[in-house]
């Protein structure tokens, strides 16, 4: 939906937090929940739709006239796509994900195939007047390969390779459609990019030399324009949470980023876990307590704690950090799981849920992104007693940005 007090913001929320891997499945969700979410919140205005498919939804809707069945659905129901999320390739729901979220990664070709149809699809359904982007993994998974710095280094080469290939297809849609669209990475912990520092590194040692000598040989394009194509079909994907977890201030990122001449292609609004680390051992026991129903089987949530003299200590798992806590030199623990963006705090635990708020405030300062997209995806996961009706639950996280834009606007 367009925020009425600034129509330059569009603000969805990410269909990935239903289950449902094909395109009938999706559809399905799409009818039981879109409608009646615009009738409570934009009942008179076009309502965007910011739409996860994984491959097999993809190939799908690609195939006889499925997409434009849904286009026309989209239109009768005054709907409208202008984000893609295509990080998870296959299952995301009620399966174990962990690591595997991540494959296949940007060094193989079904990660290429994948984007190219995402990118399809998405330059059909996008209104004229409006980019559109593609959120995607951090190349990889960081553990897979940080122990060989030859393979590490392969992969980052093919990744840039085959970024770059996705780009020359976006090249052609513009071209073609007069429609903008790029890939927009998602750094997150232990991806392979992460923070700040990792994102400027890949583009200025990695993704410009290497896509843009690609781009340059493949367009007969001078290096320095292949390099401005790059930059402008090639985004970062502004996860609120992972930023937040990697203890990453938002001013902070946002100045280096843009100061490296690198666009934000969308922001994804979510919350982490947060919680303050007693001295007192009996004290860090409840917090243990208090945690350990969120360190559940399906994804990956990993923590990064921050310990006295400032240095960030990484655990893979919530499930295998819980046994060091007790005897944990931190000073704070902030956890990767995606809890109600509306909810301050759980008793003893906090969430991050004010590094969101200083993210809409300087979007409006500075029209960094227009693109919003709600992404609490663990409704399925969370302890029982913060579950609510998922329909009243989304429409909540909705009111809370809302009101967000309006104090701070």
């Amino acid at each position: 939906m367009k925020i009425t007090k600034n129509n330059n913001f569009h603000l969805t929320y990410c269909s990935n937090i239903h289950p449902g891997e094909s395109w009938l499945e999706v559809f399905a969700n799409l009818e039981k929940y879109i409608p009646e979410l615009k009738s409570r919140l934009s009942p008179t205005e076009p309502f965007g739709i910011g739409l996860r498919l994984a491959d097999v939804a993809a190939k799908e809707l690609l195939e006889s006239n499925n997409l434009a069945q849904f286009q026309a659905w989209l239109t009768q129901q005054d709907l409208y796509v202008f984000t893609l999320n295509g990080f998870p390739y296959g299952g995301f729901h009620r399966q174990v994900v962990k690591d595997q979220v991540y494959a296949p990664d940007w060094s193989t070709q079904e990660r290429v195939n994948y984007t190219l149809n995402l990118a399809h699809i998405l330059a059909s359904l996008l209104p004229q007047g409006l980019d559109g982007g593609i959120s995607t993994l951090p190349l990889s998974y960081k553990p897979w390969w940080i122990k060989d710095q030859t393979t590490f280094e392969t992969v980052l080469k093919k990744s840039c390779l085959n970024i770059a290939s996705v780009v020359i297809e976006m090249i052609r849609i513009g071209e073609e459609t007069g429609k903008i669209l790029h890939i927009d990475l998602e750094p997150e912990p232990d991806g392979l990019i992460e923070n700040t520092s990792e994102i400027i590194d890949f583009y200025q040692n990695w993704l410009l030399p290497i896509g843009g000598s690609y781009l340059s040989d493949k367009l007969n394009i001078e290096q320095d324009l292949a390099e401005t194509k790059l930059l402008e079909h090639v985004r970062v994907c502004y996860d609120t949470c992972h930023f937040s977890v990697e203890y990453e201030e938002p001013q902070f990122v946002f100045t280096r980023l843009q100061s490296a001449g690198i666009k934000i292609g969308k922001i994804q609004i979510s919350a982490a876990i947060k919680v303050k680390i007693p001295a007192d051992i009996e004290k860090r026991s409840l917090i243990v307590e208090r945690l350990r129903p969120f360190a559940e089987s399906t994804y990956l949530h990993q923590v990064i704690e921050r310990r006295n003299d400032g240095t960030l200590h990484h655990y893979p798992d919530l499930i295998t950090a819980l046994p060091h806590l007790e005897q944990s030199l931190a000073e704070e623990w902030r956890t990767h799981f995606h809890v109600p963006i509306f909810i301050h705090d759980y008793q003893i635990l906090q969430s991050t849920q004010d590094d969101i708020a200083t993210v809409l405030h300087l979007l409006q300062a500075n029209n960094a992104c227009s693109h919003l997209e709600i992404e609490t995806y663990t409704w399925d996961v969370l302890p029982s007693e913060m579950k609510i009706d998922l329909l009243t639950s989304i429409q909540r996280e909705y009111e809370w940005v809302l009101e967000e834009f309006v104090i701070r606007n």
